[in-house]
């Protein structure tokens, strides 16, 4: 089957169902298209193969979250989930979302899309015969260690969601730091890199690249993404630098110690190509001091590539950062919320994961090994021999 990196043989665990929570619909409906046509193949393909899935029209599951006055909520399942193989598609970061509370529009906090899913998993009742969590940037991520007498919040999340609510795993995109799945061992934690992804945007949204030791570096901005960055440089072949934060330990400021100065380690990067990686882009400050160490040390153009793109204040840093020339493109997955406006900037690039998580979805489905496609190493070298670049 043509758009299938595996070949399926066995049934499926279940009828196949996708809940999407508020502000997920768009990513949901993609991955539901995805999932109708390769079942379509695979019918003309092999018609004798039976499939509980083959009579259904959507894999959309039905589902409201109405809202009281005072703000209260609660979800509704329309459709029988009963025996499914449930996906619950969840984004905790989209506060385009609004609700009315005493009068008042509120924007959707990470707690509130949090609550949701608890609702969402609760009126499924347990009738369901597997419920896999698909959340994109998890929530509390970065609350994931204790440095002084504070709350852990992402481990308690996790271990609400599977030892108390009955999840079976839960599928993250590029974890702040993935060892918080050490509070769930007996439960599945997939934290799945969307390497291949940004570098096939990389390479089609950039024609005149030179991708080589002597013309391209890749840059962690700090040491805790060293990890992502070691990956980017091995399978393109480049050399690996990294900033580190040099911060005053004596003074918290809004619970972090203020970073003093990115310190730079790493060889010459005079006259390259520059692609900096990260996990996230919040405020974007750090990013844009990097940008403008990297400037300083004569570093060429200066791409970034973030799963995912938050931008809390605003866009406006990036534009006149784009306007100096110190960045030339940021690159951002659709995993979660982009504001309208940053869809339109000159110097932004979408990066779609949706046939990726089609392709997660339909393979725990059929029960077969994701080992190939959390490992793209060679579907980034065919990409580049694409493009001709091997």
């Amino acid at each position: 089957m043509s758009d299938l990196a595996v070949s399926f043989k066995r049934s499926p665990v279940g009828p196949l169902g996708i809940i999407a929570l508020p502000g997920c619909h768009e990513l949901a409906r993609k991955i539901d298209n995805y999932l109708l046509t390769w079942r379509e193949e695979r019918k003309k393909e092999n018609p004798d193969f039976l499939d509980c899935n083959d009579d259904r029209s959507s894999f959309l599951i039905n589902i409201d979250f109405p809202r009281f006055g005072t703000g209260e909520g609660k979800a509704i399942i329309h459709d029988s989930v009963r025996g499914h193989d449930l996906f619950i598609v969840c984004d905790m970061f989209n506060h385009g979302i609004t609700y009315t509370m005493y009068g008042h529009e509120n924007h959707m906090s990470p707690d509130d899309h949090f609550a949701n899913l608890k609702r969402a998993i609760s009126a499924v009742g347990g009738k369901a015969r597997r419920i896999t969590v698909i959340m994109p940037m998890l929530y509390e991520g970065r609350q994931h260690k204790r440095s002084h007498r504070e709350s852990l919040d992402c481990a308690n999340a996790l271990i609400e969601l599977c030892e108390d609510m009955g999840v079976d795993d839960v599928i993250t995109f590029d974890a702040h730091d993935a060892r918080v799945q050490n509070a769930i061992p007996l439960h599945g934690f997939e934290n799945v890199a969307p390497t291949y992804q940004m570098i096939k945007a990389l390479v089609k949204t950039v024609p005149d690249l030179h991708i080589d030791k002597e013309h391209m570096m890749v840059i962690s901005p700090d040491e805790g993404g060293m990890n992502r960055c070691i990956y980017y440089a091995t399978v393109l072949g480049l050399e690996l630098g990294m900033f580190y934060k040099r911060r005053d330990y004596t003074t918290i400021v809004n619970g972090r110690n203020p970073i003093l100065a990115h310190e730079f380690l790493g060889s010459n990067v005079e006259g390259k190509d520059v692609i900096i990686v990260d996990d996230m882009i919040s405020s974007g400050d750090s990013m844009i001091e990097v940008a403008r160490k990297l400037k300083d040390l004569k570093a060429n153009r200066i791409f970034i590539c973030s799963a995912f793109g938050l931008f809390c204040n605003g866009l406006e840093v990036f534009d006149n950062a784009f306007e100096t020339r110190l960045i030339d493109r940021v690159f951002t997955t659709n995993l979660i919320y982009r504001m309208p406006e940053l869809l339109e900037r000159e110097w932004y690039t979408e990066v779609d994961l949706s046939k990726y998580i089609s392709l997660i979805i339909a393979t725990l489905n059929h029960d077969e090994s994701m080992g190939d496609l959390l490992d793209p190493a060679d579907r980034i070298e065919a990409i580049l021999k694409k493009y001709g670049y091997r």
